[in-house]
């Protein structure tokens, strides 16, 4: 139970509020404030210390913070609207149909115990009728159809030199752990899950009667070392010029001799409806098309196998259920219970057809005053980084006019899509778990690929509402706010404006940022990729870059698991966005109540309560397991350092909590740094 304080507006315009008397309280969770701790020390303990201390992360999950506690809220809100549409006996909607019939066709265990891997022999059949290397390039395409693990991965998205069309893009992959640093890395703790990743395949192997479990599994694990050691690492993932390579379809045998790209751009089915692609990484392609042909066919196929195996294992029946999750659950990110049969059900629903269940779920649970008062939120965030712009001293005049000039071009989603996706062509029944899940995959693939040849559909979003979660496109130069994460900690609509800056409003600086850091200033207005340095004046591109490794070295230093330090070059753009979007936030509250000074509530400053804000957002506890994952491939810092570390860079936040020298959240001057 949340227990705030309430205040009373009686005049003036605060945020999007009309002058009329109001009952706002201050947002701020005070029933987890560590008092034992000084602010001025470590601001993030004092703030969350006593949820800290009082919270166990559930035994379905590796870590627990307020994007999971909004998650379960959601989930719960979605179980409740997916139930009553299945109790119904008046449901004749096309869509809430499917929904009930791919929901129920999870949810009946029994018939998945019965069938067993069963469902699996026609893809097995497939895999096992490869007789040449020739022949792999069509199984690759189909695997990518159907949205199983494969050496490497399309996608179609906007042309980032072209923002008028879109683009057919293959990149890396191919392998069963998260990141090439789990094959590569010489930590003690890498080298045993490695050791457990290889136990795992044989046990999955066994399963499936595979007559030579342990002898394959070490084969497919030396062949994934392999593809490893010639992936780009995630930081070299991080360059969107060295990522686009446009290749014509004639060209490509210059690129991977000898390779039937005939035959997988025909099973992919893009042929006819371009002539071009983009490959991310060329180096591995070509690097893949070497090692595919000095590895033996026999070590493919089992490769492929497995694939298809551990893809559509939690699908199948108990035994394969239960051994994925001892590894991909317990192994990766020390969770100790799978979640329960509903939740996975309902993540297969969102999964295949998210938009359906969204447009249920924002007409339930998500009020338009919510989107309207989130939209002035945007505006007096973007006012605020106009008025940056003009006094920022690592930007030129040139830079200026061109940041402006993006700024201008921006465009925010909130809440939901103003057209709805359709799935007449989603093919789902009731009884039939495995297919509807195939299918799904293939409807999705199918409805990206027909977008090659058409114009741009802006409309379009990534995410669904029901996403607790937030993204900036730089292809679309637009932010995007589903409907979920509109709820507190991140936004109160019962909260006076403070703690929704603190919260909601960094969220929206940080992802407006974007535009602007390390890969987002190499983006146009309209979305069109240019060649380095982006718009950025050469001179001041120096500058940024010179605080940008200054931040580098700030967060490098923090290690949540001994041994393992916060990778400070490959989460260096969302650490910017934090910075960025937590200082632009403070300025766009003092342009939104500069008509009126903020009250004072439960003793506390509207400075006060919009740092407490911010750092209640990035409450959280992570097992260590999932901790060393999400370093190795999560772009973003952990929680606490995101709840942390931003605070120590404004001054403002020194002010409203008296820092001074000596204290350990306190930084001169000279040691801060400061983006925005």
């Amino acid at each position: 139970m949340m227990k705030f304080s309430t205040f009373t507006l009686v005049c003036g315009m605060l945020g999007g509020f009309s002058a009329y008397a109001v009952e706002l309280s201050s947002g701020i969770e005070l029933q987890y404030l560590d008092h034992s701790v000084r602010p001025q020390d470590d601001f993030y303990r004092y703030i969350n210390g006593k949820w800290l201390d009082a919270t166990v992360i559930p035994a379905d999950k590796s870590s627990y913070d307020s994007f999971d506690i909004v998650y379960d809220k959601t989930q719960d809100q979605l179980h409740t609207i997916v139930n009553e549409l299945t109790k119904s006996q008046k449901v004749t909607d096309a869509e809430q149909v499917k929904i009930v019939n791919l929901y129920a066709s999870f949810m009946d265990e029994a018939a998945s115990e019965e069938r067993g891997g069963k469902p699996l022999a026609a893809e097995f059949a497939r895999i096992n009728a490869l007789q040449k290397i020739e022949q792999v390039p069509t199984l690759i395409a189909h695997l990518n159809r159907i949205g199983v693990t494969a050496p490497y991965v399309s996608q179609v998205h906007q042309d980032a030199k072209d923002s008028s069309k879109y683009v057919f893009d293959i990149g890396q992959a191919g392998l069963g752990m998260p990141d090439r640093d789990y094959y590569l890395g010489t930590e003690s703790q890498l080298v045993k899950t490695r050791a457990q990743y290889a136990e795992h395949i044989e046990k999955m192997l066994k399963l499936s009667d595979n007559p030579a479990a342990r002898q394959n599994a070490l084969a497919i694990v030396k062949l994934e070392h392999a593809l490893a050691k010639i992936q780009w690492s995630k930081v070299e993932l991080r360059d969107p010029v060295k990522a686009y390579n446009k290749y014509e379809f004639a060209k490509l045998s210059e690129l991977a001799p000898s390779y039937n790209w005939q035959a997988y751009l025909d099973e992919a089915g893009v042929k006819g409806r371009t002539n071009y692609l983009v490959v991310s990484q060329p180096s591995y392609i070509h690097g893949f098309n070497q090692l595919l042909r000095s590895t033996p066919l026999s070590v493919w196929r089992e490769y492929f196998r497995w694939h298809v195996l551990s893809h559509f294992a939690p699908y199948l029946n108990k035994a394969y259920v239960d051994e994925n999750f001892a590894f991909y659950g317990v192994v990766l990110t020390g969770a100790d219970h799978n979640r329960v049969r509903w939740k996975r059900s309902l993540e297969l629903v969102d999964s295949s057809m998210g938009e359906a269940l969204g447009k249920l779920y924002v007409a339930a649970y998500f009020p338009p005053a919510a989107r309207d008062r989130i939209e002035q939120l945007v505006k007096n965030l973007l006012a605020a980084y106009h008025a940056d712009i003009g006094v920022l001293d690592w930007m030129g005049p040139e830079t200026k006019l061109k940041a402006d000039e993006k700024l201008a071009k921006f465009t925010a989603k909130i809440g939901y899509p103003t057209r709805w996706r359709d799935y007449a062509l989603l093919d789902i029944k009731q009884n039939d778990l495995f297919g509807n899940v195939r299918r799904a995959a293939e409807f999705e693939y199918q409805r990206n690929i027909n977008k090659l040849g058409q114009p741009i559909d802006r409309s379009e979003w990534d995410m669904t509402p029901q996403t607790v979660n937030a993204y900036y496109n730089p292809e679309r130069n637009e932010i995007v706010f589903p409907a979920a994460i509109l709820q507190p900690p991140f936004f109160n609509a019962e909260a006076d404006d403070a703690v929704n800056y603190g919260g909601i409003g960094a969220v929206i600086g940080h992802e407006i940022s974007h535009g602007f850091d390390d890969q987002g200033s190499q983006y146009d207005g309209t979305g069109n990729l240019l060649s380095a340095p982006g718009w950025f004046k050469a001179e001041d591109l120096v500058k940024f870059k010179a605080k940008s490794s200054a931040l580098v070295k700030q967060y490098s230093a923090y290690s949540p698991v001994p041994g393992y330090p916060v990778n400070g070059e490959l989460t260096l753009g969302e650490n910017i966005a934090d910075n960025s979007g937590l200082s632009i936030a403070y300025k766009a509250y003092k342009l939104s109540s500069r008509s009126a000074l903020p009250p004072i509530i439960d003793g506390l400053s509207g400075a006060q309560r919009f740092f407490m804000g911010y750092a209640q957002v990035w409450r959280g506890k992570t097992r260590d397991a999932a901790a060393i994952l999400y370093i190795k491939s999560d772009p973003h810092s952990p929680d606490k350092f995101r709840g942390l570390l931003p605070e120590m860079n404004q001054e403002p936040f020194d002010e409203a909590f008296s820092v001074k020298p000596g204290d350990k959240m306190y930084r001169s001057r000279e040691q801060r740094v400061s983006m925005w």
